[in-house]
């Protein structure tokens, strides 16, 4: 009988590929970025957090910028063209929930909306306007959304980062109808609760890891590492019929539906 392989460990060979991650420095992203370095390609880290990308391999290049700036994302392609000549793959993965977040709608404020909408969802589209001419250019390319569990079904006290997260679905929908016939892809993974500095803050205010991993049909919560093996299967050319849909990566939990989040008993 094959035993399972662990994961991460398929071998794919990306040597020559450049690839554009944002938010790589940390939690998915840096698992993302490491990937994807591991299997050969060249890689550019976005991040805000100049200090965590100091941690990273001198292989992988660094260029500092807020999603939710346009310059900045035009400036981030900017660098990984002129760098290595290339943009191959982009990863759309810097993203927001803070703490405050966690209300009912009528707390919530214009200015948290705004700033989750502009790192969540603007940023996407402005990593990906500026993105595509250059994979036009090449008549090849693929953009990866991480979109969210959260984008499938809700739960009470997240009024921002659930709907927002949807519309990161219909981007890939539309972006990936939009181009399908001029050699870019466009797809998106949908992780469930992965174990990353961000949801490890929210784990804790809930109960901790425990009281949310015995929900999961596999008994854990997931790793990133796994989130970055679906990553690159997506964007390699094992995927080359998949395009304008989502990858649900939650360790079965989505299957439960309101089941996975009971009210409090009474």
């Amino acid at each position: 009988m094959t035993s399972l392989r662990p994961a991460g460990s398929v071998n794919y060979d990306n040597s020559g590929r450049v690839v554009l991650v944002s938010g790589g420095a940390n939690g998915i992203g840096r698992a993302v970025c490491e990937a994807w370095l591991a299997s050969g390609a060249s890689v550019v880290c976005m991040d805000v957090d100049d200090s965590a990308a100091n941690n990273f391999s001198t292989q992988i290049a660094f260029v500092r910028g807020d999603t939710s700036v346009e310059d900045d994302c035009k400036n981030a392609v900017a660098f990984t063209v002129d760098q290595f000549g290339a943009l191959d793959v982009l990863v759309n993965n810097a993203a927001i929930q803070p703490r405050s977040s966690y209300v009912p709608l009528h707390e919530l404020t214009a200015e948290l909306w705004d700033r989750m909408i502009g790192v969540n969802m603007s940023g996407y589209t402005f990593m990906a306007k500026h993105a595509v001419p250059v994979m036009l250019a090449q008549r090849s390319g693929v953009i990866v959304n991480l979109a969210s569990g959260q984008a499938h079904r809700t739960a009470r006290e997240v009024p921002a980062y659930g709907p927002i997260k949807a519309a990161n679905l219909m981007q890939t929908r539309q972006w990936g109808v939009e181009y399908a016939r001029q050699g870019i892809r466009v797809v998106s993974v949908s992780p469930g609760c992965i174990d990353t500095p961000m949801v490890r803050a929210s784990l804790d205010a809930q109960g901790g890891e425990h009281e949310i991993a015995h929900r999961h049909p596999v008994g854990r919560i997931g790793k990133p590492e796994e989130i970055a093996a679906a990553v690159l299967w997506l964007a390699s050319a094992a995927a080359s019929f998949v395009t304008a849909t989502d990858l649900e990566v939650d360790g079965g939990l989505g299957a439960f539906g309101a089941f996975a989040d009971p009210y409090p008993a009474q």
